[in-house]
């Protein structure tokens, strides 16, 4: 089967994410911007095909509202209290799924709206107004502050800073409820209802882990536009489609599998080089001259301390590495070594009486995104496809 508006999305989103392979590459950034003929090509697409399959307006607002609302939260996470605030954005985000799950439905069967989204609609306009009235009482120079509290730690101990912080979780579930009430209620079209629930579950996680920076930023919004240009499989892959048929899962399996190459590889070029470390961190690093380090592209993976004109080393411990990710505080990338040397001069000192430095290797995991999306398409879900295998399916 081939869905060929998909085909047309799946062209534009090859291109873009080999473009953005490129930046980051290159400058280990990927511009906002970049995203845009993607997302305006697919979006579209998805609409087209939406239509085609179901000719439910209704079904194709709930998917531009899903959109809409991670937009509208990047917005509040990054907006800068010295522009004035738009209320227009908050009015409609709130009115697209309102017109999706209430009005539309009710001009179509002629019957009342669907009393049990209600509660769910109430909470969601309680959740994005209360986060904007806060975002919009925020004066010039808060939102410094605001990162500030978050680096200490402080944040977490406010029941409104948490609630700021964690609203679009809520967000999101209820979102997934929605789509999945649909998906129960409307009969042969319901179907296609559980492609906007699986996209708001996915993207959602994503987009916190972004937020925790758990994940690159580039990469987290890379499979988020994934699942937004490309809910489903443009053409059955040689493996065949795996149940569910949502395309951005098994981009993401494929692109793990395939990034799992690396560490081998690394391992085994440590061993071939007689490079010495406790035995998990020759999977993931590797040492560079002290010097040099500003060349190199990766995290540092040792920290380093000078006592009685000796330098002390110690590996960071993975919960201590996690805990500073999310935090995004004491994870020192080669990067801010390069741009700001002033920043960093007592450490790039240790660097140099240290010899040689253990650092991350830093292939962008856009590059599996790349990898896993082409894979995706052309051979399907590699996991599925083996645990198919294992047992015994054809």
């Amino acid at each position: 089967m081939i869905f060929y508006p998909m085909v047309v999305s799946a062209v534009a989103v090859l291109a873009t994410l080999v473009y953005a392979s490129y930046l980051d590459i290159k400058d280990r950034r990927v511009p906002f911007k970049t995203w845009y003929p993607m997302l305006v090509v697919g979006i579209i697409a998805t609409i087209v095909l939406i239509y085609q399959q179901t000719g439910n307006i209704s079904l194709i607002l709930g998917y531009l509202a899903l959109i809409a609302s991670f937009f509208y939260a990047d917005y509040l996470d990054n907006r800068d209290p010295e522009i004035p605030f738009r209320f227009s954005y908050l009015a409609a985000v709130l009115a697209l799924p309102a017109i999706s799950w209430f009005i539309i439905p009710a001009l179509s069967t002629g019957k009342l709206p669907e009393l049990q989204l209600i509660p769910w609609y109430v909470m969601f306009v309680g959740l994005f107004a209360y986060v904007s009235y806060r975002e919009y009482k925020k004066r010039p120079g808060q939102k410094l502050k605001a990162k500030q509290l978050k680096k200490d730690g402080l944040m977490d101990s406010n029941v409104e800073n948490v609630l700021t912080r964690w609203y679009f979780v809520l967000v999101i579930v209820i979102l997934a409820i929605a789509s999945i009430y649909m998906f129960i209620n409307e009969g042969p079209l319901g179907a296609t209802w559980i492609y906007i629930a699986l996209a708001a579950l996915f993207c959602g996680v994503f987009y916190v882990f972004g937020q925790m920076h758990l994940f690159g930023g580039a990469d987290a919004w890379a499979l988020i536009f994934i699942a937004f240009c490309i809910p489903t499989f443009p053409i059955t892959p040689l493996l065949n489609t795996p149940p569910l048929g949502f395309l951005s899962f098994s981009v993401l399996i494929n692109a793990l599998i395939l990034n799992l190459v690396a560490p081998v590889g690394i391992f085994i070029i440590n061993i071939v080089k007689g490079n010495h470390a406790p035995f998990q961190y020759m999977f993931f690093g590797f040492p560079v001259k002290g010097e040099k380090i500003q060349q190199s592209w990766g995290f540092v993976m040792e920290d380093f301390v000078e006592k009685n004109g000796k330098i002390e080393r110690k590996f960071i411990g993975f919960w201590d590495s996690l805990r500073r990710m999310r935090s995004d505080e004491g994870r020192i990338y080669t990067k801010d070594l390069r741009e700001h040397p002033e920043e960093f001069e007592k450490e790039l000192g240790l660097y140099r009486k240290a010899g040689t430095v253990w650092i991350s290797y830093a292939v962008p995991f856009i590059l599996p995104i790349t990898a896993g999306f082409i894979s995706a398409i052309v051979c399907g879900d590699f996991l599925f496809s083996l645990i198919r295998l294992l047992s015994g399916g054809v």
